[in-house]
């Protein structure tokens, strides 16, 4: 019984140096063009949306990031852009407790799921104003995003390890 008060308060200690506080939201930077101008109302409307989606990280001071997430959205009518949005909406992360693989998870994961909310609204709201029809952004797995590149760098790195076996 005590060895399992022991493990509690090991576990709790530990639990108590882990810690992940927002510190601040930002919108980084915003651009949008309409490259066709007034043509473009005179066109059929039946838009092809395309997406781009990245992430930056940056370490600001011990335990503080900065994380961007930058969404480029372009959308074309009868094969020419009526609108092209980039948006760039950052954060900044106090992140104490983590390292290595579980810092990078957080980083990849957590913070782009609390970032993409507000981005969306940006998109939405910036669309709206260029006199488009809104444009609501579907949800986006950061979890999935992230198993998929690990998944993708652990294949690269066990091919160039072949490749330098055959060698």
């Amino acid at each position: 019984m005590a060895e399992e008060q022991n493990g509690a308060a090991v576990n709790g200690e530990d639990q108590q140096q882990v810690q992940f506080a927002m510190q601040r939201i930002y919108l980084k930077d915003l651009s949008f063009e309409t490259p066709m101008g007034a043509e473009v109302f005179k066109k059929q409307w039946k838009p092809e949306v395309s997406q781009e989606l990245n992430t930056k990280t940056a370490k600001i001071d011990e335990d503080l990031y900065e994380v961007a997430l930058t969404l480029t959205i372009t959308v074309k009518v009868e094969g020419e852009t009526a609108f092209l949005v980039e948006v760039q909406q950052a954060g900044l992360f106090g992140i104490k407790g983590l390292e290595g693989q579980q810092l990078a998870q957080a980083l990849n994961t957590a913070c782009p799921n609390i970032l993409f909310p507000y981005a969306r609204e940006v998109v939405d709201n910036v669309v709206t104003k260029g006199s488009f029809p809104a444009l609501m952004l579907p949800p986006i797995n950061f979890d999935a995003l992230f198993a998929a590149a690990l998944q993708q760098a652990q294949q690269q790195a066990a091919e160039q390890g072949g490749e330098k076996a055959d060698a």
